[in-house]
């Protein structure tokens, strides 16, 4: 069994922009195609042990039962050689284009099929995020209009959203026929919206019971009522909500809680939102999520930029520890922290929203993989904290299996048909 979860990640976000012509594929921007063996190794050397990471999807699932996984193979390989536990990250921000974008509605069935030829290949794996930031996936695609189908309205919002959060149930359930004790890490984005004025109360309140509309919909959790006018008024059936409401897989999951200095948002009278920066922090409002759902906890993303002063980032990984320290002492059950990402990103200065080329310094590492005054910190950090908080025996009922005491087993056969890929069930809920 594992300590506490010291985690990074190698980012895999494939949205397409300017009307589905163009796919911003993280992956190939931050050199990992060429550099994966020398990004694993990286990992290795920074002491963490878990990589919050996936092959890209639309290079993967190639069309309905058609797989290529050369690469995968490659990667996951050689992770599971050198001992690294991989949170596997199956659809981040995008979908290939033979599918087309996250209005389909066959994609959920179709992500389902995915994850269980993956899991089947991969038995050795356990842990995964099927849907990435499922909330931030539909906020962005469906009614900000920057990613994938570029709508900007709550339909659109709302339909990408119930996709994508089906479409993660699907596929948890898909992964667990395939390996009972899987364990699911949501990945999510923690938010909270301020209201600037008087005037601002009503749209700030509406956008801090939307936040949590993706996370009560996979935890089958009732929405409050006026969320419950907001869906169905745009969309959602009464059968497709009480699919939400019967699905009972709470029980497998840790909340994961992604959080950075844009996170807060201060709101007009509006309704238009503007950042506002670090006003309750990370502790504050994960503990909002976790008095909402009462379940284990991992601080799945943060970063910062390392400014002109060379500290800024360090600076940010010291507060953001404190914030998991507080929030740990506060009585919740937090599992682990990871800095997001491995290596500096590409273009995330405009969301994704433009193809730029522009380095951001956001990394462990920077693009030649030269390690940075934070990556040095973190690995400091991991060595002085990693034998202090054993806390997954006391959180997690289920513990996790390292890949050294993983059963070796030969990958499966691919399914004969659409068929092969059905779940039962989880038992019921009974948190």
């Amino acid at each position: 069994m594992s300590g506490f979860i010291f985690a990074t990640g190698i980012e895999n976000s494939i949205p397409t922009i300017d009307g589905g012509r163009l796919r911003m594929d993280e992956l190939e921007k931050c050199g990992h195609y060429q550099h994966w063996e020398t990004d694993f190794r990286l990992v290795r050397e920074l002491g963490t042990g878990f990589l919050r990471y996936g092959p890209p999807l639309h290079r993967a699932f190639l069309g309905a039962d058609r797989y290529d996984w050369e690469f995968a193979d490659l990667a996951f390989g050689r992770l599971q050689a050198l001992g690294i536990v991989p949170i596997v990250d199956l659809c981040h921000f995008g979908v290939p284009g033979w599918i087309g974008n996250f209005q389909n509605p066959d994609f959920p069935t179709l992500l389902a099929q995915y994850a269980a030829a993956f899991a089947r290949r991969y038995p050795w794996v356990q842990l995964y995020t099927p849907v990435n930031e499922m909330y931030i996936c539909a906020l962005f695609s469906g009614l900000y209009g920057w990613w994938n189908e570029q709508m900007t309205t709550d339909r659109g919002f709302v339909t990408a959203l119930k996709h994508v959060v089906k479409a993660n149930l699907l596929a948890m359930r898909a992964i667990l026929a395939a390996r009972p004790d899987a364990i699911f890490i949501q990945s999510e984005s923690s938010e909270y919206f301020h209201a600037e004025n008087p005037k601002a109360i009503g749209p700030a309140e509406l956008m801090n019971a939307r936040r949590f509309l993706s996370l009560d919909l996979n935890y089958g959790r009732r929405v409050d009522s006026e969320m419950y006018e907001y869906v169905t008024d745009n969309g959602m059936t009464r059968e497709e909500y009480h699919f939400f409401l019967d699905n009972h897989l709470k029980h497998h999951c840790i909340m994961g809680n992604d959080y950075y200095i844009t996170n807060e948002h201060r709101v007009d009278a509006t309704g238009l939102c503007c950042a506002s920066g670090e006003i309750l922090g990370y502790s504050v409002i994960t503990s909002m999520y976790y008095q909402r759902y009462q379940l284990p906890v991992m601080h799945t993303e943060t970063n910062a930029c390392e400014g002109p002063k060379g500290n800024e980032a360090v600076n940010w990984l010291w507060k953001e520890w404190a914030n998991v320290l507080r929030v740990r002492n506060d009585g919740v059950p937090i599992v682990g922290f990871t800095w997001y990402s491995l290596t500096d990103q590409v273009d995330w200065d405009s969301a994704l929203r433009e193809n730029n080329g522009n380095v951001n310094a956001l990394g462990l590492y920077d693009l030649d993989r030269n390690i940075r005054p934070v990556g040095r910190a973190y690995q400091k950090l991991i060595a002085d904290w990693r034998e202090v908080l054993p806390t997954q025996s006391v959180c997690l009922q289920v513990p996790i299996v390292m890949p050294a005491q993983a059963q070796e087993v030969a990958p499966a056969a691919e399914p004969a048909g659409p068929d092969a890929t059905a779940a039962t069930a989880a038992p019921a809920n009974t948190q």
